[in-house]
């Protein structure tokens, strides 16, 4: 089984940063892919950020292209999420995830298995 855990999340004003973390079980960062989505109050989970565990590319969401920046350390099972210039509308649910399927970036939620209990982001205005 596969552990995740998020930590960083909390209130911010709007242009405000924060960083995300997920800290992960040993096996997640063997041959798993790893992402981040998002789920605003009665909306659906949305993809946000992932990477691959074969070539380390990385795939964004357009509307926070040159915002975001997705990345893991390896010796200390962590995933990052940075996330700059934060708009209300960005208030959601953010939860790590990992993916068997380590071959390519995965941006589908439903290509995940593995998710983490999420943290609260909420961005004011």
């Amino acid at each position: 089984q596969v552990q995740l855990v998020e930590s960083g999340g909390g209130l911010v004003q709007a242009g405000g940063s924060l960083r995300l973390s997920c800290a992960a079980s040993a096996r997640a960062f063997s041959r798993y892919g790893m992402g981040w989505f998002r789920q605003p109050p009665g909306e659906a989970r949305e993809f946000v950020a992932a990477i691959s565990w074969s070539s380390g590319n990385t795939a964004y969401a357009d509307s926070v292209k040159d915002r975001f920046t997705i990345s893991k350390d390896n010796a200390k099972n962590t995933l990052y999420l940075q996330m700059n210039s934060l708009k209300p509308e960005e208030t959601a649910v953010y939860y790590c995830a990992a993916t068997s399927l380590w071959v390519g970036v995965r941006v589908a939620s439903n290509e995940y298995n593995y998710w983490g209990q999420g943290t609260q982001v909420t961005v004011s205005s």
